[in-house]
């Protein structure tokens, strides 16, 4: 640890590789806790595999990457919401399709795009040691964009999250916000490949509202915890990983992956003794 903290004072890329991760723990801190409490985390994988169509294109076309994966991601929330919304019986399989064929598109578009793409494996995988001082920017208006929605329309995406039908006798057009939902999941999609890339990004979106959930029940301090979660994880996962030379995507990823075992192990313990806490106040005299 000491010696990442001097090389931290040293190297910009350092600084920026914590800058990133910061800014990707606020977008899973907020639409992560919108995913986990209205469990619609197959719906976010869906969204998450098919921006590699979006990215392959714009690798063949000379345009970043980024942007290509922004546009997939946002075409593929809505197609993906719209599918919910009229085909309810066959959800899971048409979003299994839509998934595959946003794959396969992006793997054609990569075939024909001629030289080695390093920057397409960093997406792919996730390499925040990399992170240009562009995408900071880009990360940070992605960012803007979250909370400036959910600050906006938080009792909307609240009534959507819980209770649709509830929703509807109050007069909220639940389709709107229920795709601007998946729009905004889809967003902070796009910021988290930055830092575990396309193929983990779905357990840094979910695992650490997942672990809030479990002390928590108010979906703004959810959110709150969440984002604290998220930094405290994706932080110290690059500091780990820099001293034995790990890629720090996978070592944030299996941080979260030991610390959500150790909270729901925690969590079942404390619900454990409160009910017998309470089973033996009720059995005294």
């Amino acid at each position: 640890m000491n010696e990442f903290l001097t090389a931290l004072s040293e190297y910009t890329f350092l600084q920026s590789a914590l800058v990133a991760a910061l800014l990707a723990s606020i977008g899973c801190g907020i639409a992560g806790s919108y995913v986990v409490v209205k469990r619609i985390t197959f719906i976010a994988g869906g969204i998450a595999h098919s921006v590699l169509g979006g990215m392959g294109a714009a690798l063949y076309y000379g345009v970043d990457p980024l942007g290509g994966a922004l546009f997939a991601a946002i075409l593929a929330a809505l197609l993906i919401g719209w599918i919910r919304l009229q085909w309810n019986t066959q959800e899971d399989t048409l979003i299994g399709a839509l998934w595959a064929v946003g794959m396969a598109i992006g793997i054609l578009f990569i075939s024909k795009t001629p030289g080695y793409q390093t920057d397409l494996m960093s997406f792919l995988f996730g390499n925040i040691l990399l992170v240009s001082e562009k995408s900071l920017w880009f990360m940070g208006g992605l960012d803007a964009l979250l909370l400036l929605a959910v600050v906006a329309y938080h009792r909307q995406f609240l009534a959507v999250s819980f209770d649709e039908e509830y929703a509807r006798l109050r007069g909220v057009p639940v389709t709107f916000f229920y795709l601007l939902l998946l729009v905004l999941v889809a967003v902070t999609v796009v910021l988290l490949i930055q830092v575990v890339g396309l193929i983990l990004v779905l357990a840094l979106l979910t695992l650490p509202a997942a672990i809030a959930e479990h002390y928590v029940h108010s979906l703004g301090r959810m959110m709150l915890l969440a984002t604290g979660v998220g930094a405290i994880l994706s932080t110290t996962g690059v500091a780990l990983s820099y001293s034995p030379d790990l890629p720090p995507g996978p070592t944030i990823i299996l941080l979260a992956g030991a610390a959500y075992l150790l909270s729901a192990v925690t969590a079942r313990a404390l619900i454990k003794r409160k009910r017998e806490k309470a089973q033996s106040s009720s059995e005294a005299p």
